[in-house]
């Protein structure tokens, strides 16, 4: 049929473009799409009564048009409810006009049953119709649908809501994370407008809600710089392309593109979080369900679910972390950082409820740090990708930024460079996630964690971010605590966190001078081993542009000939434990052990630097040596869940009667307090004698232990130092996830391969064990080459592969 273009339709198209033009403020964003809306309902509605549409007819405009809110070219998204018959050019009457403007129109005409039956068969569909409203009829049909829709909708939430899950995944596989694209779909990637879409059909299941904070900030920013795009380009486009994100940022007022990006990554990121909160939440109700296995309803009021500790203060529950009953967040700083770092150990999200609860409770951290504080950081970090949704709950509520003040200046920042594929925040959280898989390569895995979360903080300043790195680096590792030496490495590695590849591809491998200018910027093998594992996790976290074979084998090299300049070189303070004379406490529970034969102890609390928090318990024991001591007393402390920071054994002879070893812990508990000294020298006493069997009791314990999702670590590594390290020992080198009964195993191993353990060095940095163990034949002197290299395949074999 042919349809003339009425004059009422040129003077739509004439107020349309009038309010697209109109530079007020005040009718721009929100306001401008409400009124684009009115503005079209107005036109259709005119054109569904010229159209002479019978009675039992309703015109009802879904999806995006139907929430009322229309972007300068946006598809008209419209249908025609019918409930008898109806001549077809009825329908044509409507459409042909809005064909003729040129607005896109997705167009049905359907009785409420085929509009219910299609919602049905088709997600899509049904989306769109839970956003139906009322233009112009029969106002009964479109409520009757809206009401019977919703009720479907509803009932089959079990079924459905999983398929829209994996739409949106489906749709994040394709066009990937809004906030960390160049170039973002604003609908169609994670973080877009379809995602906000989908968290109202969630809402509309009444299985679950999104946080609402800062939801509707986001919406309106990501909808704001769509309506930008829209009048730039001329186009139905959702596509913020390079070349046109100045002349959006310039249309929005903004001072340029990446300000432009920084505001979308932000709304993006809320609303990529809310997702996730909402998905979990789903997750739970449907779980729920199934464990029942009774007819779901929405009314049900779920059992308490069961609570199980993870460590102080912070529990799992429903598959999240989230705070103990006895928790109390203002009066425990620290709390914040624990359970991230609890939560990510044990592969869990933490808890929504819980991270607003810390970020609106808990005060900000002493200066310096305590040692918790950073320890739990480390931890945090360790834990490889589980890192990376408990990073993005404490960063979406402010935490993050209250931790480290420095972060604000990076976070969401582009990285306008085609090797980069991250924002520099979440390229730096992506290193630290690299990094946790090479920290058997040094013996510093703290602070190579440390270095990869911090390395690119000069980024967004002015002058080289190295430079820049450095300086701040220095003041913030004095912040969180770190000592003299430890604060210099960390600005040693950040400074030249690039030397490394630089010199490796640009400089002659084969000139003895790159290999000592290296050496003379690292100084030494550990900082050596550290900028090379730094580097490594940099480039691969940066792209598959900045990392090969190529590449990685030229720095293999340079580290390799580096190494050998180094070889000569003394181990650092502290390498070699047991030098220390002992104290007067110590030669006191000496005597008193060899006296009595049995174990002597003592705890004492370990304070904060300002002497006014006990962050642990220091535990000296003395015992008569005797086989397989080491591996016992270890598992003693592990049955009363006791985690081992730092461990030193060494031999004394205080009477002239025979050795007394000396074990000097630092210990904390996992949970709850310390026991007594009685009670530790007690089953201490049992264990020795053999009436506490402490292998098979570790044994159960771990049996009964609920399965959590846990995370992938690095195998340990267990290796025999050169024989420079010591000249009066074999010195064993084992680097390890630390767990429950670690210690027990290895010392175990070493009883079963018959050797001796004359001192130990034993060090946890997060979640990492760094242990040193000083080995002797029965005759007092080292092992021979073959005989270390059997003792450390037993320790490996009792590790196991991680």
């Amino acid at each position: 049929m042919t349809v003339t273009t009425d004059p009422g339709d040129r003077g739509h198209l004439a107020a349309r473009a009038r309010l697209l033009a109109d530079p007020d403020p005040a009718r721009t964003g929100r306001e401008r799409r409400s009124a684009l809306a009115r503005l079209t309902d107005d036109w259709l509605t005119g054109l569904y009564r010229a159209a002479g549409a019978p009675a039992g007819t309703a015109l009802v405009a879904v999806g995006g048009y139907g929430r009322g809110a229309l972007s300068p070219r946006s598809d008209l998204d419209v249908l025609l409810l019918h409930d008898g018959p109806l001549a077809p050019e009825v329908a044509e009457r409507i459409w042909y006009p809005v064909w003729d403007s040129g607005i896109a129109l997705d167009h049905a005409v359907r009785t409420p049953d085929g509009a219910r039956k299609v919602a049905a068969a088709d997600l899509r569909a049904g989306l769109g119709l839970l956003d139906a409203r009322h233009l112009a009829g029969d106002a009964r049909l479109t409520a009757e649908l809206r009401t019977r829709v919703l009720a479907d909708w509803r009932a089959a939430a079990p079924d459905r809501l999983p398929e829209l899950r994996a739409l949106g995944r489906a749709r994040a596989e394709r066009h990937g994370e809004l906030s960390f694209l160049l170039e973002p779909d604003l609908k169609e990637a994670r973080g877009g407008l379809r995602d906000l879409a989908a968290l109202d059909a969630v809402a509309a299941s009444w299985l679950a809600d999104a946080p609402r904070d800062g939801l509707d900030t986001a919406a309106t920013t990501l909808a704001d710089v769509r309506d930008a795009l829209h009048l730039t380009t001329g186009r139905a486009t959702d596509r913020l392309t390079l070349q046109d994100q100045d002349q959006v940022a310039e249309r929005l007022g903004l001072p340029d593109a990446d300000t432009l990006l920084r505001q979308v990554y932000r709304a993006a990121r809320t609303v990529a979080y809310a997702s996730d909160v909402t998905w979990r939440a789903v997750d739970r109700v449907l779980a729920a369900r199934t464990r029942r296995g009774r007819p779901f309803r929405t009314t049900r009021r779920a059992a308490p679910a069961e609570r199980r500790p993870l460590a102080e203060g912070v529990v799992e529950q429903d598959g999240e972390a989230v705070l103990a009953r006895a928790a109390r967040p203002a009066a425990d700083p620290v709390l914040p950082l624990r359970a991230a770092a609890a939560a990510a150990q044990a592969g869990l999200p933490v808890g929504h409820a819980t991270v607003r609860r810390l970020a609106a409770e808990t005060g900000p951290l002493p200066v310096p740090w305590p040692d918790e504080a950073r320890d739990r950081l480390v931890g945090l970090l360790g834990a490889g990708e589980a890192c990376l949704p408990v990073w993005e709950a404490l960063d979406a509520e402010g935490l993050i930024g209250r931790l480290l003040p420095d972060w604000e200046q990076v976070r969401c920042r582009p990285q306008r460079n085609a090797v980069h594929r991250w924002t520099v925040d979440r390229h730096l959280i992506e290193t630290a996630v690299r990094a946790a898989a090479l920290t058997r390569r040094t013996a510093r895995p703290d602070l190579l964690l440390v270095a990869a979360l911090l390395h690119d903080l000069g980024k967004g300043r002015p002058g080289d971010h190295s430079e820049t790195g450095e300086l701040i680096v220095r003041e913030l590792a004095a912040r969180m605590g770190f000592d003299k030496p430890d604060s210099d490495t960390l600005a040693l590695l950040v400074r030249h966190h690039l030397t490394l590849v630089d010199t490796a591809t640009r400089r002659d491998p084969d000139d003895p001078a790159t290999a000592d200018l290296i050496a003379g910027i690292v100084g030494n093998r550990t900082h050596l081993e550290l900028l090379h594992a730094l580097t490594e996790a940099d480039a691969t976290a940066t792209g598959p542009a900045a990392w090969s074979a190529w590449r990685a084998s030229l720095v293999d090299q340079l580290v390799a000939r580096t190494a050998a300049r180094l070889a000569g070189s003394p181990p650092a303070a502290g390498d070699v434990p047991g030098t220390d004379a002992p104290t007067v406490e110590q030669e006191r529970l000496a005597v008193e052990a060899a006296r009595t034969g049995g174990p002597a102890l003592a705890l004492r609390a370990e304070l904060a630097a300002d002497g006014t928090e006990s962050v642990g318990v220091e535990l000296t024991l003395a015992v008569p040596d005797r086989p397989g001591l080491l591996g016992t007393v270890a598992g003693v402390l592990a049955l009363h869940r006791l985690t081992v920071r730092k461990a030193g054994l060494r031999e004394l002879d205080p009477v002239g009667t025979g050795p007394v070893l000396l074990l000097g812990w630092t210990v904390a508990a996992e949970y709850g307090d310390v026991p007594e000294a009685a009670r530790l020298r007690a089953d201490l006493r049992r264990a020795l004698d053999g009436s506490l069997d402490v292998t098979r009791r570790l044994a159960e314990r771990d049996a009964a232990a609920p399965r959590r999702p846990g995370i992938r670590t690095p195998p340990p590594v267990v290796a025999v130092a050169p024989g420079t390290a010591s000249r009066s020992a074999t010195v064993l080198e084992v680097r390890a996830h630390d767990a429950p009964g670690l210690l027990h195993r290895i010392g175990r191993a070493l009883d079963t391969a018959g050797v001796r353990v004359r001192t130990a060095h034993v060090s946890t940095l997060g979640a990492e064990a760094v242990d040193a163990f000083y080995l002797t034949a029965e005759d007092g002197r080292p092992l021979t080459p073959e005989r270390a290299q059997q003792v450390a395949r037993a320790v490996q074999d009792a590790l196991g592969t991680g």
